[in-house]
């Protein structure tokens, strides 16, 4: 089945009356989560930082950028399979690790888990999870790990080694948010949901983590927090760290909030497998450079020693298009999917994912393609 039949689907189903339960332009599937959450947890995704410069400019990349198509190719059928790490994904896309989910569904990552393996899609599950990693495993798929890396080597290592034992094969380290940024959404409204003990579920849970509290969380959780945050935040970590994390992974290493090349030369001199071009979507720097700006120099950094992946800003199939032929191997998914999540828990996850990638099934047949692996930079024009 091509993921463009999902167009189909709805235009059939539209024969009996019925129309999508959730919209497939994302940015109404956003108004409609809106309309449903609180405006701390709605601004806390929704939210940038400083002024919001850096997630205008992660858009404007895009719009810079145009498509030319090609004509009279044979493109009727596509193949989006792409290899990530030795192994073949249905499509070039994962779910960006995004915390605190259950702050807009009570099911949170356990919904984006299952929804993302009933694509046979990578989720990503965040340290800042509202679920343990082995609640989410339960979900089954393809799993990897983000860290946040604590600075407490036992709980790190602790953290590895249940991601390890719970089937995530893939650990995505995070690099750009050893702190929190300025958020004015947030601060406006004093909301931090990790003080107020969501968001924790894996640190919480960690058995190296609660030897280090004088009493159990469940009889002292102000006590936990106040633990949890300065070995979590508030101090950078550097390169000559990461042998503490490729000595003790065994699979794949990914480093997350890459924009400058030569950060690229010093991740595959650290011997890592991968880097996302990110700017955490505009929430950690102000004012920093577009992250579709930033993927050409990563990927002529990278070479062929390192496995490029784009995050910030994905929003239709063009986008995913655009960033594949600039040369990411696959793309991360944010926020929308969350607005899904909000709009209908799992299936609202599953509707913004089917949704993108028929999106880019046709977009791709039509501009002329028929796999990611034929685009190039020389599909591309600048406005």
């Amino acid at each position: 089945m091509a993921y463009s039949d999902f167009q189909l689907e709805i235009y059939l189903n539209g024969l009996t009356g019925a129309l999508p339960p959730y919209s497939v332009d994302p940015a109404k599937l956003q108004e409609a989560a809106r309309s449903l959450l609180e405006e701390g947890p709605y601004w806390y995704v929704a939210g940038s930082a400083g002024s919001g410069e850096t997630d205008a400019a992660n858009r404007a990349a895009f719009l810079r950028r145009a498509i030319v198509p090609r004509m009279l190719r044979e493109t009727t059928e596509r193949d989006l399979s792409t290899e990530l790490f030795g192994r073949t994904y249905p499509a070039p896309l994962a779910l960006a690790p995004i915390g605190v989910q259950s702050i807009v569904h009570p099911h949170g990552e356990l919904a984006t888990a299952r929804a993302a393996a009933s694509l046979g899609l990578p989720t990503i599950l965040s340290t800042a999870s509202s679920h343990t990693l082995e609640e989410v495993a339960e979900a089954g798929g393809p799993r990897w790990y983000q860290l946040y890396w604590p600075h407490d080597d036992e709980v790190t290592l602790s953290l590895l080694e249940r991601a390890r034992k719970n089937g995530y094969d893939t650990l995505v380290v995070t690099l750009d948010t050893f702190t929190l940024a300025w958020r004015p959404n947030d601060l406006d409204r004093a909301y931090l949901p990790f003080l107020r003990g969501t968001g924790l579920a894996i640190p919480l849970s960690d058995p190296v983590f609660r030897s280090r509290l004088e009493r159990p969380v469940e009889e002292d959780l102000n006590a936990a927090i106040m633990t949890w945050a300065p070995m979590f935040n508030g101090r950078a970590h550097t390169w000559d760290q990461l042998p503490l994390l490729r000595d003790n992974w065994d699979g794949p290493i990914v480093l997350k909030g890459i924009q400058h090349p030569d950060d690229a030369r010093r991740a595959a001199d650290a011997g890592m497998d991968g880097v996302v071009v990110s700017n955490h979507g505009g929430r950690q720097v102000d004012g920093a450079l577009g992250s579709l700006d930033a993927l050409p120099g990563v990927v002529a950094a990278a070479g062929d020693r390192l496995t490029v992946l784009f995050d910030s800003g994905i929003r239709t199939g063009a986008d995913m298009v655009k960033a594949l032929a600039l040369g990411a191997r696959a793309v991360l998914l944010g926020r929308p999917y969350v607005w899904g999540l909000a709009c209908g828990g799992e299936d609202g996850v599953r509707h913004v994912v089917r949704a993108l990638l028929a999106d880019l099934d046709l977009t791709l047949g039509l501009a002329g393609f028929r796999t990611p692996a034929e685009l190039d930079p020389s599909i591309l024009e600048e406005r």
